[in-house]
Order: C-alpha cells, then sequence, then structure tokens
C-alpha cells in the first residue's frame, strides 16, 4: 500500500503539493480559534452544592445539612467519589464523576438527588449548585479600592457586588464571579426593647412587619375601563430607611405604630466574613471564573474591553485594578517560552542539515516535513476538543527534532541515486521519476519500522489514569501524531518535492547525464579560471560551470575541516 502511495505522490505531485500547501493554511486559520490554558483539563467532571444554614454551628451544619446531602447523592450513577466541608453556617459537597461523564447530565442528576432532599434541611437552609468551572478556572482578580480614602468600604462593596460584579457576569464565558473584603450593605433594625414594652409588642411582631414592608406582588387590574384593561401597580418596595421605618407594625388605641417608633433603622455593614486589600489600602477583590472549554486569551480580552468601558463611569475617588492576577500573562509567558523552543530547535535542525547536506534544494525538501507535521498535529488537538497548554506544546517541542528524520532519510537516499545515476553512461541513465520511486522505496521499510518503534515508546502514555492521564496524555498524543504525520509527509510531500526540486542539476555545476565533463572542468581549475573556459569551450554557461565547481570544492573541503573536528572532539 506505502508502495502505491510513493507511486501516486510522484505521478499527482501537484495535487499532493497543494494538499499539504491547503494543511497548512487550514491550521493557520484554526489555530487562533483554539482554546489556550496553562495546563490540561486536570479535574474530573465535579458538580458543586452549596448550602448556607444562617445560625447553625459548624457540628450542626455537618449533621443537619451536610449528611442529608451526601447521602442522597451517594447513589447516583458515575460518582467516584464525594467530598464535604463544613463550617459556621456554610456547607459544601463535591460530587465528583468519572472522567467521561457528561458535566450537564451529571448536574441534572445531583438537581433531581437535590430537590428530594430539601425538605428535610433546617427551614432556613438554602442549597444550590454552584456554576460550571475548573480547578484552573481563576483567571483574574480585580481590586476596586480607593486610594484617597473618600470612598467607605461600604461603598467599595456596594458598587463592586451590585454594579461591577453584574458587568463581568454579562461577559460571555464568564461563569462566576466572587467578592471579599469591604463591607456588605444591608438594612438593619435594632429595635429598642423599652419602646416593645411600651406598647406591648413583641420582636416577631417586627419582624413580620419587616417581612411585608418590601413586597413585588401584583394589585391585579380594572377590567373594561372604556374598553382597556388598566394594570394597578401596589408601591410596597423599599427604597430607603424611611420606607422601612415607615411600615406598620400595629394599632393601639387607634394609633398606628411604625418600626421607626420601635426600633433604628440604619444602612449599615454586614459581619465581615474576610477582608481585602490592594497596595496597603482596603480594597474589594473579585475573583473571576471561566467556564471549562473557554479561550483565557480571549476572554481576558473581552473583560478588558468591558473594563475599559466601565472605568469611564466609575464613581469619582474609585480605582479598579486589573493586575492583582491575570492568568492570561502566565499563559503568554509560558507559551512564548516554548514558542521559543520550537524557534530554537527549528534553526538548529536547519543549521545541521545546512552543514551535512551542503545542498540547499534538499534542505528545503527536508525542512518541509517541519510545518507541515506540525499543522497535522494541531488540527488533531482541534479535532479532539484539546487545549494549546504547556504539556501539548512540550510534545511538540520535544518532537522537533524528530520530525526531519524521515524526510532526511528518504531526501539522502534520493539525491545519491540521482547523482549515481548522472555518472552513468547516457545510454543507461534512467528517469527521474523512476530513480526517485526506486530509491524512495529502497528505504521505506526501515523507515516505517524505525518510526513505529519510536511511537510505541510514547503509546503508554495514552493508558494512564486518573489526574496523571489527564496531565501527560496530551503530551503523548501530540508527539505521536506528529511523528505519524512526518511519515506521511516523508512517503508523500517529499518524494514530490524530490521530482520538483531535483532535476536538471543534482549540484552546482554537475549535469545529469554529463559527469565526465563537469569532473573535467572541475579538474581544470587548478590551472586556473581562463585555462579552464579554453578546455570547455563547449560547455553552456561557461563562467557559471566554473564557479560552481569551484564553489562545490569549497563546500566538500569545509565539510571535511567540520568533520575532522567533530571526530577530534568525539575522540
Amino acid at each position: 500500500m506505502l508502495k502505491h502511495l510513493i507511486a501516486f505522490s510522484l505521478k499527482q505531485s501537484s495535487l499532493v503539493l497543494l494538499a499539504g500547501a491547503l494543511l497548512i493554511v487550514w491550521a493557520g486559520w484554526q489555530l487562533p480559534k483554539m482554546p489556550v490554558d496553562v495546563f490540561p483539563e486536570l479535574n474530573a467532571p465535579t458538580v458543586v452544592i452549596l448550602t448556607e444554614a444562617g445560625g447553625l454551628a459548624a457540628d450542626e451544619v455537618e449533621q443537619y445539612v451536610t449528611f442529608p446531602v451526601e447521602t442522597s447523592v451517594n447513589g447516583l450513577p458515575g460518582v467516584r467519589r464525594v467530598r464535604s466541608a463544613s463550617a459556621i453556617s456554610l456547607s459544601l459537597v463535591w460530587v465528583e464523576f468519572d472522567w467521561s461523564s457528561d458535566i450537564y447530565r451529571a448536574r441534572q442528576l445531583v438537581t433531581e438527588r437535590l430537590a428530594a432532599v430539601r425538605e428535610s434541611l433546617p427551614s432556613n437552609a438554602h442549597a444550590e449548585i454552584t456554576p460550571i468551572s475548573s480547578i484552573t478556572g481563576e483567571i483574574m482578580l480585580l481590586a476596586v479600592s480607593s486610594p484617597d480614602g473618600s470612598v467607605s468600604d461600604l461603598d467599595l462593596r456596594a458598587y463592586a457586588e451590585f454594579d461591577l460584579r453584574n458587568r463581568l457576569l454579562a461577559v460571555p464565558g464568564v461563569s462566576q464571579v466572587s467578592a471579599i473584603g469591604g463591607e456588605l450593605p444591608e438594612y438593619q433594625i435594632n429595635v429598642k426593647q423599652d419602646r416593645l414594652a411600651l406598647f406591648g409588642l413583641t420582636v416577631h411582631d417586627v419582624v413580620e412587619a419587616a417581612r411585608g414592608a418590601h413586597s413585588t406582588a401584583s394589585a391585579g387590574y380594572l377590567p373594561n375601563v372604556d374598553r382597556q384593561e388598566l394594570p394597578l401597580r401596589q408601591s410596597a418596595r423599599v427604597r430607603s430607611v424611611d420606607d422601612i421605618a415607615a411600615t406598620l407594625v400595629a394599632y393601639k388605641d387607634g394609633t398606628p405604630v411604625l418600626i421607626g417608633e420601635v426600633a433604628d433603622v440604619t444602612l449599615g455593614a454586614a459581619p465581615k466574613r474576610g477582608t481585602a486589600a490592594n497596595q496597603g489600602n482596603p480594597a474589594v477583590v473579585l475573583t473571576i471564573q471561566k467556564s471549562p472549554g473557554t479561550n483565557t486569551l480571549l476572554l481576558t480580552k473581552q473583560i478588558d474591553a468591558m473594563l475599559d468601558q466601565v472605568e469611564k463611569s466609575v464613581p469619582k475617588g474609585m480605582q479598579i485594578n486589573r493586575q492583582v492576577f491575570r492568568q492570561s500573562d502566565f499563559i503568554d509567558r509560558s507559551v512564548n517560552n516554548v514558542l521559543h523552543v520550537l524557534r530554537d530547535a527549528t534553526i538548529i535542525v536547519a543549521v545541521i542539515l545546512i552543514l551535512f547536506l551542503l545542498n540547499v534544494r534538499t534542505t528545503i525538501i527536508t525542512l518541509t516535513a517541519l510545518p507541515l507535521s506540525l499543522a497535522a498535529a494541531l488540527l488533531a488537538l482541534w479535532y479532539f476538543g484539546l487545549t494549546l497548554n504547556v504539556m501539548t506544546l512540550g510534545g511538540l517541542a520535544v518532537a522537533i527534532g524528530v520530525l526531519v528524520d524521515d524526510a532526511i532519510i528518504d531526501v539522502e537516499n534520493v539525491f545519491r541515486r540521482l547523482k549515481e545515476n548522472a555518472g552513468q553512461p547516457q545510454g543507461k541513465q534512467k528517469g527521474l521519476i523512476e530513480v526517485i520511486f526506486n530509491a524512495s522505496n529502497e528505504i521505506r521499510p526501515a523507515m516505517v519500522f524505525a518510526t513505529i518503534i519510536i511511537v510505541i515508546v510514547f503509546v503508554p502514555l495514552l493508558f494512564l489514569e486518573g489526574l496523571e492521564g489527564r496531565f501527560f496524555r496530551p503530551l503523548g498524543m501530540t508527539y505521536i501524531i506528529s511523528i505519524l504525520a512526518s511519515l506521511v509527509v516523508a512517503l508523500t510531500v517529499t518524494p514530490a518535492l524530490c521530482k520538483l526540486l531535483l532535476r536538471g542539476k543534482l549540484v552546482k555545476g554537475e549535469v545529469a547525464g554529463n559527469a565526465p565533463r563537469t569532473r573535467r572542468l572541475a579538474g581544470s581549475l587548478a590551472q586556473g579560471p581562463v585555462r579552464a573556459v579554453a578546455a570547455n569551450r563547449d560547455t553552456p554557461s561557461r563562467m557559471g560551470s566554473i564557479w560552481g565547481a569551484r564553489c562545490d570544492r569549497w563546500f566538500a573541503s569545509a565539510r571535511q575541516h567540520v568533520w575532522n573536528f567533530l571526530s577530534a572532539r568525539i575522540q
């Protein structure tokens, strides 16, 4: 089959080269769209259940909240592990599924079990499933502060929590935004016990009145008012402290008793659950997490574009610091380091090929395997849904020196056979395509088996399980795909390029089928260019042949000096 593949490549060389060019163009078009991340996705599909139970101690949260939730999800199909953590007023349960599980189906199963267990939870417990995120999903930290101290911590948290956070959640790809620090504003009703006793009221009466102070219920509508329906709107919505203070608690002796008469109503700060600072100043820090599979670099650019618009309307005295933490900076630095390795490795390979082949055309043919193999590997990553990360690019960096091996073997053997064919008498010389076909088939078995042996070395990486498999499998996959792609290139594109570029003169001054004349010309160079021209008047382009042969001698001498130097260093 491979023999017929080589024959097809030589017969349809233009089609093969066009397919190679389209492959590179396709990879270049697809590359900017591929998601970029630091590492591969390292965590299994996980559903997180967060339950708030205000006023309960940690052991009570464990007993009345965490344990029932854990028990309800333990029997779900595909669950590999259930973990939990209980703290004061807070419960977290992590439900991990098998690596092959669909995260959306897993969330649906957990939602059904959670709906059934809610009835057994305490009345003040609120359980919900957190948005989908990953272990490396924290892409940015923003700090909202007041460098001159003109804005209070209450106003900082209010702006970050209710304005900036909503703007960030509107960016496609952002899964969750959490705020910490500052003072979370809330309406506080501080009851006066003496005033309650005066009016004969209880705290429960004040709580019920405050609960009914804010209402979004509809007031209905009036039917058929001049053949129209008129909606009725009630205004029982709290917009300020005064609205709560003016809420009715009860009637005493025909006189209304308001909340403001039995309590102090203020806008104050909720009890702090953590603090934050930026450059030594109190601040509110926003943690931005992305959805799995999202391009981190593209999402960071979208967030920066949104922040550029927000900064135009930031309240006076506030400042937004984007440089607290940016995962994109680390990705850029890591990816650039690997790209520099790829660049340096390509240059080193090119220099070594030029030194040992000493022929520009054979070097060009050999180096063609690099972009084609890398393009095939990148398209394979895109097809399998993998991201560009340190491990996948590391696999390309490891394989960069091996990608040209098959092409070198093929080109060198073809070049040698063409030179031997050129040294034959005119009647015994074979055609160009026949020589390339025979030379490629001559080394085909050794080339294929050598590539398969190299691939077998990296195959065990594909069978690693768990976290190790998620980490090293992309590296092995990238390496194997690029090596196999280089073999296909050596069997198709390389013979086609040999047919295109190695026709006519094999080296400067040596023409296929005219080797004796070239050797006579090279031998006469010792007597000087003028006598060489005189001795070869029948040679076309005499001066070009003279200097071409002299360059061949210079290259041969340089190669001999390099070989002697390397031999001495090895000894």
